[in-house]
């Protein structure tokens, strides 16, 4: 079997998203870059049960090895294929995130640190329907010069250039969200200017 080790790495930081609370059963899904194309978690399998085998190895063109892949393998193909700075696609439901997706509301920079996705905002998408080639489009549109976007009443997308990297921003995204979420309770937050993002921005890199 190719690439054992990375499978193995893909299951345990699926286990892991599971243990930091941003996903929850068989929702969610994973995929990293190869040289010849990417693995992806399989379609509707718990991930404790999960092992290195049931990984999914997929080609650009959408044909691939083993079992069904995710639904949303679209996303995962057209990311990867489309951003050569990242090589980690993270999917998953976390519950401000989504929350904040069911109202289409973006994330503006009322807290500094909205930078760690790249940009002033952390942008939802429109809604397309789960695994179709618009919800693909839709998030490549919001993800544009961002690593990190909601998807209309859907959940979140972000990405890294390793598994770690996804896993962590994916729990920045979420706790983000959680703020924003309680920030709203008391009334619309003041939002920092874009000269002093650019500044945190410049910081952060």
């Amino acid at each position: 079997m190719q690439n054992r080790e990375l499978r193995e790495q893909m299951v345990a930081t699926c286990r892991r998203m599971n243990e930091s609370g941003i996903n929850q059963g068989t929702a969610g899904n994973l995929s990293v870059r190869t040289e010849s194309g990417f693995l992806i978690t399989p379609s509707s399998m718990p991930y404790d049960t999960m092992t290195a085998e049931d990984i999914v190895e997929m080609d650009f063109d959408g044909t691939y090895v083993g079992r069904r892949p995710s639904s949303e393998w679209r996303f995962h193909r057209d990311i990867l294929k489309a951003r050569d700075d990242i090589n980690v696609v993270l999917h998953c439901h976390s519950v401000y995130a989504t929350t904040l997706a069911c109202h289409h509301k973006t994330i503006p920079s009322f807290h500094y640190m909205t930078g760690v996705a790249g940009g002033t905002t952390i942008r939802c998408s429109r809604y397309a329907t789960f695994g179709t080639q618009a919800l693909s489009d839709a998030a490549l549109e919001a993800l544009e010069g961002r690593l990190a976007c909601l998807l209309g009443q859907h959940g979140q997308i972000s990405l890294g250039k390793t598994l770690d990297a996804a896993l962590w921003l994916a729990v920045e995204v979420e706790t983000l969200s959680r703020m924003y979420v309680q920030a709203l309770a008391l009334g619309e937050p003041p939002v920092l200017p874009d000269e002093e993002m650019e500044r945190v921005i410049a910081q952060m890199k």
